[in-house]
Parts: C-alpha cells; sequence; structure tokens
C-alpha cells in the first residue's frame, strides 16, 4: 500500500476506535446511571438509540466538524427531555465539540457552548418539568468554560506547529533556491571562463591561418611563423583548458582555476576511453594525483607578457600607464587582464589590421582601462559574427567586482571600452 493511502486509512482508523469506544461507555455507564436515578425514565430502545446516535455522528469529526456537533447536541437534548437521567451521554458532546472549534471556525462553534447549557441544563429542562440541581447547573458553567479554555488551547497549538512547518518548508525552499541560484552562478562563471579561454586563442589561430595560407606558396619563412604561432597558441588554449577541468573536476573554486593558467599539457595526452578506465581500474586514483604545477594567472603588472600572442598575431598595440601602479587584489588584477584580452579578441576578431591602445590608469580607490582600436579602412575591414557573449562576459565581470563597463563606438571612428575596477575589495577576496 503506497504512503498516501495509509495516512489516509490512519485517521479513519482513529475515528472508528474512538466511536466504538464511546459508544460502549455511553451505553454501559449511561444504563447504569439511568438505574441509580429516582423520578427518570427508564431506558428503553429509543434511549439506546440516542445513545449511539452521538458516537456514530464523531464519524464526521473531521469531514463535517460543525453537522456532528449539532447532531450530538439535538440528540443530548432529546435524551434529557425525553425524561432520561443525566450520564455520560456528553462524552460524545465534549468531544464533538473540541473538534468542531479545532478544524472548523471558533466564531459558530463557541457560541454553541452557551446555547447548549440552555437547552440541556437549565433553563429550558426546567420549564418542561425537568430542574436540574443547582449545583450541577454552576458546576456545568465552569466545565464549559475548562472546555472552551481547552479547545482554544488545542487551536492555538496547532496554529503553532502550523507556522513552524510553514516556516520550515519557507526556508527549506530557500535553501533550495540560494542553491540553484549557486548553481547558476557556477555555470555562468564556467561559461565565461571557456568563452574567454578559447576566443582569444581561436581567433589568433584564426588570423594566422589565414596568413599562412595566403603566404605559404610565396613567403614559406613567414607561413612557417604563422604555423608556429598557431601551434603554441592552439597548445596554450589547450593547457588552459586542461586547467579549468581540473579545477571543475577537484571541487575547487571555478574563477581561482580557470584564471590561474594552467601549467602546459604534455604532448602525449591519453585518450578520454584510457583515462576513464584507469580511473575505474584505481578506484580515488584521479581524485589522490597531486595537483599539477600551474604558471601564473594572468596580470596587468607585466603587459608585455600578456599581449606578447596578441602583437604576434600581427597586431599592433601601444600600451600607456598613467599613475603609480600598485599591487591589486588577484580577483581585480585577473579580471583586468581578461577584459583587455577579450577587446583585443574582438579587435582581432572584428577589425583585423586596426591599430589598437591600451591605457590603463591608477587612482588611489580604482584602476581604469581603456581598449581603443582605430577605424579599419580599406580592405582589412569585415564584420566578424555577432552575437557573442564578450562584452556581457566583461560587463559580468566588472560588476561582480563592484565596478563597470562601457563598450560602443568612438565618435571619432574606431571601438573603445573602458572598465573601471576598485583596486581594494572590502570584505576578503572570494575566487
Amino acid at each position: 500500500m503506497t504512503a498516501p493511502a495509509e495516512s489516509k486509512r490512519g485517521p479513519v482508523v482513529q475515528d472508528w476506535a474512538l466511536a466504538f469506544v464511546v459508544a460502549v461507555i455511553q451505553v454501559g455507564a449511561g444504563r447504569n446511571a439511568n438505574l441509580r436515578q429516582t423520578g427518570v425514565h427508564s431506558l428503553d430502545a429509543f434511549g439506546y438509540v440516542l445513545l449511539l446516535i452521538g458516537p456514530v455522528a464523531l464519524l464526521l469529526r473531521r469531514s463535517r466538524p460543525l453537522p456532528a456537533l449539532l447532531v450530538t447536541i439535538a440528540s443530548c437534548a432529546v435524551y434529557l427531555l425525553c425524561g432520561y437521567g443525566y450520564g455520560p451521554i456528553f462524552v460524545s458532546l465534549v468531544i464533538a465539540f473540541i473538534s468542531a472549534a479545532i478544524v472548523g471556525s471558533r466564531w459558530w462553534t463557541y457560541p454553541l457552548a452557551p446555547l447548549g447549557y440552555l437547552a440541556l441544563v437549565w433553563p429550558l429542562p426546567t420549564m418542561v418539568g425537568h430542574p436540574a440541581d443547582p449545583w450541577l447547573a454552576f458546576g456545568m458553567i465552569a466545565w464549559l468554560g475548562v472546555l472552551v479554555a481547552i479547545a482554544e488551547g488545542i487551536r492555538q497549538r496547532k496554529a503553532v506547529l502550523v507556522a513552524r512547518r510553514q516556516r520550515a518548508e519557507a526556508a527549506r525552499r530557500d535553501e533550495e533556491a540560494q542553491r540553484e541560484r549557486r548553481a547558476s552562478e557556477q555555470r555562468l562563471a564556467i561559461a565565461r571562463e571557456l568563452h574567454d579561454v578559447l576566443a582569444h586563442s581561436l581567433s589568433l589561430i584564426n588570423v594566422q591561418s589565414s596568413v599562412a595560407l595566403e603566404l605559404f606558396e610565396k613567403k614559406p619563412k613567414q607561413a612557417e611563423s604563422a604555423l608556429v604561432a598557431i601551434k603554441t597558441a592552439s597548445k596554450d588554449a589547450l593547457a588552459e583548458v586542461h586547467t579549468l577541468l581540473h579545477a571543475i573536476r577537484s571541487g575547487s573554486p571555478t574563477a581561482e582555476g580557470c584564471d590561474s593558467a594552467a601549467e602546459p599539457v604534455p604532448e602525449s595526452v591519453p585518450a578520454r576511453g584510457e583515462s576513464e578506465g584507469a580511473q575505474d581500474n584505481s578506484g580515488v586514483r584521479a581524485g589522490a594525483r597531486a595537483p599539477a604545477p600551474r604558471s601564473p594567472a594572468p596580470s596587468i603588472e607585466d603587459l608585455d607578457a600578456l599581449l606578447q600572442r596578441t602583437r604576434q598575431a600581427g597586431l599592433p598595440v601601444d600600451t600607456r600607464i598613467i599613475g603609480t601602479a600598485h599591487k591589486l587584489p588577484s580577483v581585480v588584477d585577473v579580471a583586468a587582464a581578461r577584459i583587455i584580452q577579450e577587446s583585443l579578441t574582438n579587435v582581432v576578431r572584428h577589425a583585423p589590421g586596426a591599430p589598437a591602445a591600451v591605457t590603463i590608469r591608477y587612482a588611489a580607490d580604482s584602476v581604469e582601462i581603456t581598449i581603443d582600436n582605430a577605424r579599419v579602412t580599406g580592405t582589412q575591414s569585415k564584420s566578424g559574427p555577432s552575437g557573442g557573449n564578450g562584452i556581457l562576459g566583461m560587463r559580468e565581470r566588472a560588476h561582480a567586482l563592484g565596478g563597470q563597463l562601457i563598450a560602443g563606438p568612438r565618435p571619432s571612428g574606431g571601438y573603445r571600452v573602458v572598465a573601471r575596477l576598485p583596486s581594494e575589495m572590502g570584505a576578503p577576496e572570494e575566487a
């Protein structure tokens, strides 16, 4: 049997068991109480039916609490008005009242307590010739107050439990939303890092391959240099992708793993099936292997080294530093280097041959990076593929650090990218 069926079966069994116990109490103890009282009508078949109506009505106390309470009040009223003696017939009435007060509306349930007192204790029984004992009438008032207090206490306790469950459910949903948000941010970070790693190298490879094809027959020496540059760029790109995958598999932060470029991958790389087979045979072999040494992350401290590959691709890049250079936080330094690389990649891709200039302006609390490229003239001008994510990724990098980035055409022609990043982090750095 499934869990929902078992959960529904439990309350039904409890209601039937409760109705049976109340029926035994009301019939057995009611008969004894009626025999010990004088001046009352002897129990007959109708009296026993009235004693059983209340327990039967309790079967509806969950689904129809108010009708069940009205039926028990009516059975008790008829029982007393027929002249039968006071007894445990009130047991079903008490249970039905508490159930209706907990499950149903208190505004419909609580007024029935004084109405039931008027109809069952005083003055209606006295008016029809069945006066109640004064002490009984006074005691019933006290018991009704206790009964209402018990019902309200249970109701409030139930409300507290429901509110607690709702808070726990809300906390669980919030935690799931936070996990989904973190996972989404990690996916975006991985996509941005893959773009930054591959776009620059592939753009340079594209330019150098075009040069090699044009000079292959006329100037084989220069074509050979272009092929060497292609080999170097592809090898470096493979090393950086290898570093990114290593960071993801080892669980280290994405930005740290990606921005710390890996050491070059050996010429012989094991095939996918071989590496997976080795991992399967060794169990935790991959996890136990020490991480390979990595080369330094890209940095704007050495612009010549950062721009070396771009210049080798034939793009003339001028540099200018304004202000006193000072040490930047690693995340800011890496982000600035990535922005410069991506901007120059766009120049190579969309404006090949156009000269570019990189200006770094150091201030007390910020660093500003400006990348300009001149207007493209002649046959070198071309429109590269549109719809890329380069500018979006650069803007995300800047905003993540509390900076800003503006990119757009220059009035005099060409294109300009300006990024302003904080030179100090207010909180401990996170990868």
